[in-house]
């Protein structure tokens, strides 16, 4: 295991943000942590990396544990925290430097660091002239300045725009096909569900489930469903009654929404074929498979969006 963590237990005061967890990740990995804001994600890495004491547990990371062995095994990982900022002035070059001289081995080369992560046209451009994605896009390579074996990358596309964050998904992807182990950390299900080949679902500092995004699915994710965007005055119950037809209508007076629960694809199916074969008006149809925001709503009864705006 790259990666062991058993019983991990982190309390600030009277507050338990990481309450009795464990996990392990393997080598060549990609294991996500995922759950709301405040749900413990940032202190369980920061309890990996060494930054913060563990209250109760154990962890423990190449076979080191993050405390004891704090400057051998920041030799051998690299870190993007969630926050994190850079001198004003420093331009782009000068960063990767800076932070490779802090290691016995750095990569080969850093001008192909850059071109790894798309800044190399960047190389003189000041830390204040950077757009979001690329400081974000600098951070990895601040993190990967090192050669490590093994990334912790937490909340990684926070703040960037839909464009930011596949590029984002794409770097981590080439990353893994170098034999990368990485531990990410999101509040993003679509993100998780791309990246992860096996998830944690973490909330109030507990784990609620744990697996692959396809068995979170299968187990906990429902079943597909039908979804139609109709003209005004038009009703699904006209051409299938009886059935469990769920009628979402917009305020601005817009087209309804029609959403049927299904059993499995060839209820889906054979439903899809009588719509089609009809006169019925409706603007869109659309079959939605469940997915792993359809997870978290079934383990916790709310969409993660919402816990993330109360968090």
């Amino acid at each position: 295991m790259i990666i062991q963590v058993e019983g991990l237990v982190k309390d600030y005061g009277s507050f338990r943000a990481v309450d009795t967890i464990s996990f392990t990740v393997e080598e060549g990995e990609i294991f996500g942590i995922v759950g709301p804001n405040g749900a413990g994600k940032t202190t369980t890495v920061e309890c990996l990396i060494g930054l913060r004491k563990p209250t109760a547990g154990r962890v423990s990371v190449l076979g080191m544990d993050p405390q004891e062995d704090g400057y051998a095994l920041r030799e051998r990982i690299g870190v993007q925290l969630q926050t994190s900022t850079l001198p004003s002035r420093m331009k782009v070059g000068e960063a990767l430097s800076f932070f490779a001289s802090f290691y016995e081995k750095a990569v080969p080369s850093l001008e192909s660091l850059l071109e790894q992560v798309g800044l190399a046209e960047k190389k003189n451009r000041y830390f204040q002239g950077l757009s979001g994605g690329e400081k974000q896009r600098l951070f990895i390579a601040l993190a990967l300045v090192n050669d490590p074996q093994v990334i912790f990358l937490d909340e990684l596309t926070t703040g960037l725009d839909p464009r930011g964050r596949r590029h984002m998904w794409s770097l981590v992807e080439d990353l893994k096909k170098q034999g990368k182990t990485i531990l990410l950390t999101t509040h993003f299900m679509e993100e998780i569900q791309r990246l992860a080949d096996r998830v944690a679902i973490l909330s109030g500092g507990k784990i609620l489930a744990m697996g692959t995004p396809q068995e979170l699915i299968a187990a906990y994710g429902g079943t597909p469903r039908l979804i139609l965007h109709l003209r005004p005055g038009e009703d699904p119950e006209r051409l299938l009654p009886g059935k469990a037809w769920q009628k979402v209508s917009h305020e601005d007076g817009g087209p309804l929404k029609a959403i049927l629960p299904l059993k499995d694809m060839r209820e889906a199916a054979q439903v899809m074929h009588q719509l089609l074969a009809t006169d019925m008006d409706f603007q869109a149809l659309e079959l939605q498979q469940p997915s792993m925001e359809d997870v978290y709503l079934n383990l916790t009864g709310k969409p993660l969006e919402v816990e993330n705006s109360h968090a």
